[in-house]
């Protein structure tokens, strides 16, 4: 229930000075209590009025958690000497507010609004001081009634915090003007907050402003979805559903946006289409990035290419298959080369063989992958060093621009002759345009992953359009060989690939099912194989750091985060000494397994081997709470064993328990063991391309526990999610334009 308490700051605890978030002693007439929130520049002795509610913290018991706050002005003398004193005003000490209300009492704070000059009467202020006065008094007069502008909007004080520091004094009108501006304006405010506050004051829902705003907001979200356009009428008739308005009004909008140049209208293979401009130009310097990468010169290669392959094989007793040969071949006589196949088909050994051969010739090459665990495991297969696609691209936040750049460009391109991306599947088309601006003509480009993988989280379907294309020269593997035939995990994959249902519980195998019929039974299985049975059956089997929970979806009693609840429950149960943090309805506790749900590319760590700095912590980062500091409102996290970096709890939305995750999570990833729930989801989540990414991700065993019949359902229903992505019509319309003209 909201209460509202009138009284002092007696004791500051803590204020970050960012994002205004504050941990104070507060005293009223009668009781003094801690009050924690937002406020702006707080010092001891200040007078406020607090509106909030009571909350328990773990540590410090109840606590006043107030949203709104308002500064009355004194109006006695003690009062005006009081506040004058709390240095809020610059060029004002406690001696100097003594002299101010000693000469003008009760009228101090008028005189110094109205009659500034006035000052100089007072022992020891002079012209210039006296202006510093009056200067910083009018800054602090104009952000108090900005301040109480907009929480008369019914503004939260952490949206009204953002506001002044975005507009200043011209905040509240700018929002009563068109709160929609906030949109670009203004981090954390989204289309729908916009909207919320912008139906608060009464703002029109047919205005312009509105329409545009909701326009980009519903195209941004179908983007989300991984889709680079949409289909032109059929969105536009979405949109004026959602947004309660005509399709005339829309389509206006729409025009307007086209002019602007933030949307893009066209027809590609028939069919009109509506494209946000950075993925239009995205798609299109991608096609025409590969068609020069795949016509230029290439860098020589010493030595005839079958001998250097017979002499790898001599080296490492290694005998290549007749397509492996030829992936090879292709790579080191193609500007852009694709590598493909499931699990066990030889992908590394190729890699390994093509590193070899360009090493000998002298020829400068670069490995990279789009997430910083799968670029560990490329190094760790290939004993050579790999980064992610970020770093190779020097990514970095351009002050100017007030935005994240590459610093490789075709300005600046990299120094290389050769570059190898593995996980191409999550290669969305952004990072693809990005990379590809940053090749040098005459450098080879090999591109290896697994086109059967769900595809990239970010817009686009790159790898699988490059491959539908068949514009690029491309070497699909089927074959499992020998070692890799053994494991049951590999074996198991590529029977789901192909429509065929898996096998499981073989002796001395790694492939296993448990049936359980109801949800609550395979929920407490999974608790009980992650607490008790693969402990002890994998030896040294750490459940936080070598087993992983997978599921398909995050809703309902089997989704990641009720799974979450329970395994941390389990896993890392609250103890005496073990702070913890509860934000909104998820709890952050030390030893917690946590995982990075946004790209920040700001984000500052640590490198506790080396104690270097650096920046940018990235989707599907893996990690560990080391401290919650509720003194400080922070919270630590070591990603990947050695980076260690800090969120304040205003950022604590950037991170989540990773007990169980989601299939789509787990792009780019491989586990020792992994744990998958299998019940009757919904047919869009529980397709064939899902569960082989889930059982491509383990490496020692792979346990999946529920209901059988839904296994085989997963693996019958094919049904891929067809993403409107235009790479591949791009591409065979500029390969087929470029043959009719040579």
């Amino acid at each position: 229930m909201k209460e509202t308490k009138e009284g002092r700051i007696v004791d500051l605890i803590f204020h970050n000075e960012d994002n205004f978030y504050t941990i104070a002693v507060f005293e009223t007439d009668t009781e003094q209590f801690y009050a924690v929130g937002y406020l702006p520049r707080p010092q001891k002795g200040r007078r406020y009025t607090l509106t909030g509610e009571w909350k328990v913290h773990p540590r410090y018991g109840e606590q006043f958690a107030f949203s709104s706050f308002e500064e009355p002005e004194p109006a006695t003398s003690d009062g005006i000497l009081s506040f004058l004193s709390s240095g809020i005003v610059k060029g004002v000490g406690p001696s100097t507010a003594a002299a101010i209300v000693k000469k003008f009492g009760d009228e101090a704070l008028k005189i110094m609004q109205d009659e500034p000059d006035r000052l100089t009467e007072v022992p020891g202020i002079g012209k210039v001081k006296a202006k510093t006065i009056t200067e910083s008094y009018a800054e602090h007069k104009e952000y108090a009634s900005t301040v109480m502008a907009l929480s008369s909007l019914d503004l939260s004080a952490a949206t009204c915090m953002k506001l002044y520091k975005a507009y200043g004094a011209a905040a509240a009108d700018i929002v009563r003007e068109n709160p929609y501006q906030l949109i670009a304006d203004v981090f954390g405010i989204g289309f729908r907050k916009a909207d919320k506050i912008a139906e608060g004051i009464g703002f029109d829902k047919e205005s312009p402003f509105r329409i545009k705003a909701g326009f980009l907001y519903y195209l941004e979200a179908w983007a989300g979805e991984g889709n680079t356009y949409a289909p032109k009428q059929w969105f536009i008739e979405h949109c004026a559903s959602l947004l309660d308005v005509s399709r005339e009004q829309v389509e206006e909008a729409m025009v307007e946006l086209a002019f602007s140049g933030r949307v893009f209208s066209e027809v590609l293979e028939g069919e009109e289409i509506l494209q946000l401009w950075r993925f239009r130009r995205a798609e299109q310097k991608v096609a025409g990035k590969l068609y020069t990468l795949c016509h230029a010169p290439l860098t020589h290669v010493t030595g005839d290419a079958w001998n250097l392959i017979a002499a790898s094989e001599k080296e490492t007793g290694i005998e290549l298959s007749a397509l492996q040969k030829d992936a090879i071949i292709s790579s080191l006589q193609n500007g852009v080369s694709v590598i493909t196949g499931g699990p066990g088909t030889g992908k590394t050994t190729i890699i390994n063989t093509i590193l070899k051969i360009l090493k000998a010739s002298g020829v400068n090459t670069a490995l990279a992958a789009p997430t910083g665990r799968a670029a560990k495991r490329m190094s760790e297969a290939t004993g050579e060093e790999a980064s992610t696609i970020h770093r190779l691209l020097e990514y970095y936040y351009s002050e100017d621009n007030e935005e994240m750049r590459f610093g490789r460009t075709e300005e600046d391109p990299l120094p290389y002759d050769c570059v190898i991306i593995d996980e191409m599947s999550m290669v969305d088309i952004l990072l693809m345009e990005g990379l590809l601006s940053a090749i040098r003509p005459g450098t080879r480009l090999i591109l290896v992953g697994d086109a059967d993988q769900l595809p990239s989280v970010g817009a686009g379907n790159v790898l699988r359009d490059i491959l539908a294309s068949e514009t690029v020269h491309a070497v699909r593997l089927k074959e499992i060989f020998r070692q890799a035939a053994e494991s049951l995990i590999v074996v198991n994959a590529h029977r789901i690939n192909r429509g065929e249902y898996p096998t499981y519980n073989e002796k001395d195998k790694d492939f296993f099912f448990l049936e359980r019929q109801r949800e609550k039974d395979i929920q407490d299985t999974v608790r009980e194989l992650l607490t008790m049975r693969l402990p002890a059956y994998y030896k040294d089997c750490d459940p936080q750091a070598d087993i992983q929970v997978l599921t398909p979806t995050k809703k309902g009693l089997l989704g990641s985060v009720e799974l979450n609840r329970l395994l941390q429950s389990v896993l890392n149960p609250p103890a005496p000494g073990k702070n913890e943090k509860t934000y909104g309805e998820r709890v952050y506790r030390e030893g917690d397994k946590v995982m990075q749900n946004k790209n920040d590319y700001l984000l500052e760590w640590k490198d506790l081997r080396d104690f270097t700095d650096g920046c940018g912590v990235f989707n599907g980062d893996l990690g560990v709470i080391r401290n919650v500091d509720n003194d400080m409102g922070t919270v630590s996290v070591v990603f990947d064993g050695c980076r260690l970096a800090t969120y304040d709890f205003s950022n604590l939305d950037e991170i989540e328990t990773a007990f169980a995750m989601t299939v789509h999570k787990s792009q780019g990833s491989e586990f020792p063991v992994v744990v998958m729930p299998v019940a009757r989801f919904a047919p869009m989540l529980a397709t064939r391309n899902l569960l082989y990414t889930a059982v491509t991700r383990a490496k020692q065993g792979a346990v999946l526990v529920g209901i059988p019949q839904a296994v085989n359902a997963m693996v019958d229903n094919n049904a891929i999610s067809v993403r409107c992505s235009g790479l591949k019509a791009r591409l065979t319309n500029l390969w087929g334009f470029a043959d009719g003209m040579e």
